[in-house]
C-alpha cells in the first residue's frame, strides 16, 4: 500500500496535493468538488490588502455623514478607528467552508503594507480556518526604497500575523531577493510555519488597438516548475519551515519532482484551470503508479531524496551546473 501522506504546517494531509489560492474556490460546492477529487485542503481564492482598506474607508464614511449637524450626536458613535471590521463575506466562506468539507481550509491574504492584517487574521481564526497563508505581493517601484527596507516590511507583516493568531502562517513570496536563502533563513527565524514558492507576477500587456495598458494573466506551464524546484532544493535542510511548492505543478511527474528535492505539499492552479478539477484524480493516481513501480512505500521516503544535501552532485543546484549547461548548448549550436 503506497502511502501518500505528508506534514504541512503542521497539519497531517491526506497526500501532497492542495490546491492553490484561485476562482476554484469562490463557491462551496467547488469546495467540496474539491474534496471529492482528492485535494488533501484547499487555500481559499485570496483577500486583498486593498478589499480591507476600501471597506474601512466606506466603515468611516457611512460612520460620519452627518455627524457634525448636531453637536450631541457625535456621542452616539464610536470613534472609527475603533472599529476593525473586515469584508464580513470572506469570514462567513470560511464558516461555510469548515461545514461543508472535512479537510483544512487554509485563508489566503494578499497585500504589500504592514497595516491592517493582524486584526483581520485574528477574525479569520476565529471565523475557523486551519491555517492562513500570507501573500506578500509588491513590485517596489521607488528608486530610493533600499532592499533592507523591503526585506523588513516582509518581517514587519509575518511578525504582526503571527502575533494576532495561534493557527499555522505560511509566507507566499517572489523570487526575487538578492539573497533569496537568507530571506528564507530570517522568515523561518521570524516564525513563518512554511514557506509558499512562489507567487507569480502579472505583468500588464498593451492593447494597440485601444492604446490602453491592460492586465494579462497568463496560466503557468510546466516549465515554471524549474524555478520552485532550484530553491526548495536549495533551503530544504536548511529551514525548520514547510516548503510548499507553487507554480508549474501540472502532472503527477513535476509533483514528484517536487517532493524529491523537499517539498511538503505541492500545489496546483492553473493544470485545475485548464483540465477542470477531476485532473486531481489523475495526478494521484500517476504518483502511485510511479512509486509502486519505482518501489518507494511513501511520500516520507523520497521527500528530500535529491535536494542539495544529499544530491551526489551539490553543484547541480549552484553556478557550476550553469557552466555546463552553458557549454553543452554551445556545443549543440555549433552542430
Amino acid at each position: 500500500m503506497i502511502e501518500l501522506c505528508t506534514h504541512y504546517l503542521g497539519l497531517k494531509l491526506r497526500t501532497p496535493l492542495v490546491p492553490s489560492a484561485s476562482r476554484l474556490s469562490q463557491e462551496i460546492s467547488s469546495i467540496r468538488r474539491l474534496e471529492d477529487a482528492g485535494a488533501s485542503a484547499v487555500v481559499l481564492y485570496s483577500l486583498f490588502e486593498e478589499q480591507l482598506r476600501q471597506e474601512t474607508l466606506e466603515l468611516d464614511h457611512h460612520l460620519n455623514a452627518g455627524i457634525e449637524s448636531f453637536a450631541g450626536s457625535l456621542t452616539y458613535f464610536p470613534q472609527a478607528s475603533e472599529y476593525r471590521l473586515g469584508p464580513e463575506g470572506y469570514l462567513e466562506h470560511i464558516r461555510k467552508a469548515k461545514e461543508a468539507v472535512n479537510i483544512p481550509i487554509m485563508a489566503s491574504l494578499n497585500g504589500a503594507t504592514a497595516g491592517g492584517w493582524a486584526d483581520y487574521a485574528k477574525e479569520i481564526e476565529q471565523a475557523g480556518a486551519d491555517a492562513i497563508e500570507c501573500n506578500i505581493y509588491s513590485i517596489p517601484t521607488d528608486a530610493d526604497r533600499t532592499s533592507a527596507d523591503i526585506e523588513q516590511t516582509y518581517l514587519d507583516i509575518l511578525k504582526a500575523v503571527k502575533g494576532a493568531v495561534s493557527i499555522p502562517v505560511a509566507v507566499k513570496i517572489s523570487p526575487f531577493f538578492s539573497n533569496l536563502a537568507n530571506m528564507a533563513k530570517r522568515l523561518d527565524q521570524a516564525g513563518a510555519n512554511g514557506l509558499v514558492l512562489f507567487n507569480r507576477f502579472y505583468q500588464p500587456d498593451i492593447d494597440l488597438d485601444e492604446l490602453e495598458i491592460r492586465p494579462n494573466v497568463l496560466l503557468s506551464t510546466p516549465q515554471a516548475l524549474r524555478l520552485p524546484l532550484t530553491w526548495i532544493g536549495i533551503l530544504y535542510g536548511r529551514v525548520q519551515a514547510s516548503l510548499a511548492a507553487s507554480s508549474g505543478v501540472h502532472q503527477s511527474q513535476d509533483a514528484i519532482k517536487l517532493l524529491m528535492v523537499g517539498a511538503n505539499v505541492t500545489m496546483l492552479c492553473s493544470a485545475l484551470l485548464r483540465n477542470g478539477i477531476n485532473h486531481l484524480r489523475l495526478v494521484e493516481q500517476g504518483m502511485q503508479e510511479w512509486m509502486e513501480q519505482h518501489e518507494y512505500e511513501s511520500v516520507e521516503q523520497m521527500q528530500g531524496s535529491m535536494s542539495q544535501l544529499r544530491c551526489p552532485d551539490p553543484g547541480a543546484f549552484e553556478r557550476a551546473q550553469y557552466m555546463r549547461a552553458v557549454k553543452s548548448l554551445q556545443h549543440v549550436l555549433a552542430r
